[in-house]
């Protein structure tokens, strides 16, 4: 018995849906366009299910924040899901007003909907109580008019935000397909999972990492972290490495010298279990070169991980029975810079283990490389993965428990 429902527990047919889902999908930052559909291809089963019950589906996602310059509308993102689909996918342009509540209104039983950019409407990502958000005219417009709220966003569960969980107190409410196997899948790793447990971080970011490694480490949940990309630099730096002008400017730009600080205490704490890099990959006439420890501090962009940090980690991995991997190695974007994530993630796909992948980034790897079903399980999470893995409460699964004991539905299944 899951402590949240799923749609076993409702009946589905000629119903009024409002699914919200995570397609904040990775995109060209020149073109603005979509490079990875990894995460509506993940939301497809429970799309299929609602069309199978003919179901009427409102769409409800997010792409960027406001001021970002990934903050755009979700017309090409309407326009993918009906590629994926084979199927009318109506978009519009509005969230709750007018247009969207009569879009709504007249659509009939099995059409597709999807609204715009949620975080068009600015109370949106302030982290509120569910009982607050559901006050806010974003609820208050679109409740009325469903059956059934469904939250299939389990790349942001960790956000206490108004469309994830504002609906949960107007609405009966329910995991979609793809929260439910993250939910199921995810709690076993983390209640018994095979010892040695490996997690790799990389990517571009580092604040929320060193947190993510303190409590792992201190929970006794991973035994040894491999850092690359931006976290390697930033712990690299904490260690009083000097890695150069436009080195240290990226992680002046990401993180503080508070932060700097704490990473130097995780280390110092931690430093038989976290492996950094030795070598490097730098561009030099437009060729890849590899540069070693012992030549920074050097005055041009660390990116990628060489190759006897590739060797070194590949030896580690070997001996892994659970392996988390959360971050490209380098710029894979670039063929000069694919070779740290390429040899890694092939790596990893061909060992007989428990192996997780996730974060957006990560994910868009995965398929460039075509390994995609070679791992034991692809999350779409990244924050929200890595709290959970932590054992933390994620604020859309506890108010999808709370709704389960609310709602009493005609709709619901005896």
């Amino acid at each position: 018995m899951k402590p949240f429902n799923t749609l076993d527990n409702f009946e589905l047919k000629n119903k009024t849906v409002l699914l919200r889902v995570d397609f904040n999908l990775p995109l060209d930052k020149k073109t603005q366009q979509i490079l990875d559909t990894t995460r509506i291809k993940l939301v497809l089963p429970t799309i299929k299910e609602l069309q199978k019950h003919n179901a009427k589906t409102i769409i409800l996602a997010h792409q960027g924040r406001q001021g970002s310059w990934d903050f755009i509308p979700l017309k090409q993102h309407a326009e993918a899901l009906e590629k994926l689909l084979q199927k009318p996918v109506t978009f519009v342009y509005d969230i709750y007003g007018e247009h969207a509540q009569e879009t709504i209104r007249t659509s009939n039983y099995g059409d597709i909907i999807m609204l715009d950019n949620v975080r068009k409407f600015t109370g949106e990502t302030e982290k509120k109580p569910a009982a607050e958000h559901a006050k806010t005219p974003l609820i208050q417009n679109l409740a009325p008019l469903a059956d059934l709220f469904i939250n299939d966003a389990f790349a942001a569960a960790h956000r206490p935000q108004c469309s994830l969980i504002g609906f949960t107190e107007l609405l009966p409410s329910c995991a979609g397909r793809l929260m439910e196997k993250e939910l199921t899948t995810l709690q076993k790793a983390v209640t018994n999972p095979k010892k040695p447990s490996i997690y790799l971080f990389g990517g571009a970011k580092f604040s929320d990492t060193i947190t993510t490694i303190e409590r792992l480490l201190s929970n006794g949940i991973a035994d040894t972290i491999l850092l690359t990309g931006l976290p390697a630099n930033a712990f690299l730096k904490a260690q009083g490495y000097q890695l150069g002008e436009i080195n240290e400017k990226t992680l002046q730009q990401e993180g503080t010298s508070e932060q700097f600080q704490e990473i130097k205490k995780v280390y110092n704490k931690y430093k038989n279990h976290i492996i950094l890099p030795n070598d490097f990959a730098i561009e030099q006439n437009q060729t890849r070169q590899n540069i070693t420890l012992k030549q920074l501090p050097i005055n041009q962009p660390l990116f990628d991980i060489g190759q006897q940090t590739i060797n070194n980690y590949t030896n580690i991995l070997n001996k892994a029975q659970t392996i988390f991997l959360s971050g490209p190695c380098g710029v894979f974007e670039n063929q000069l810079f694919r070779k740290g994530t390429e040899e890694i993630f092939t790596h990893i796909a061909h060992l007989n283990t428990f192996s997780i992948v996730g974060g957006g980034h990560t994910v868009a790897a995965v398929e460039q490389l075509n390994l995609q079903t070679q791992f034991s399980h692809i999350s779409t999470g990244g924050g929200s993965l890595e709290k959970f893995m932590m054992g933390e409460k994620l604020p859309v699964v506890e108010a999808l428990k709370a709704a389960k004991h609310k709602h009493y539905p005609l709709t619901i299944k005896k």
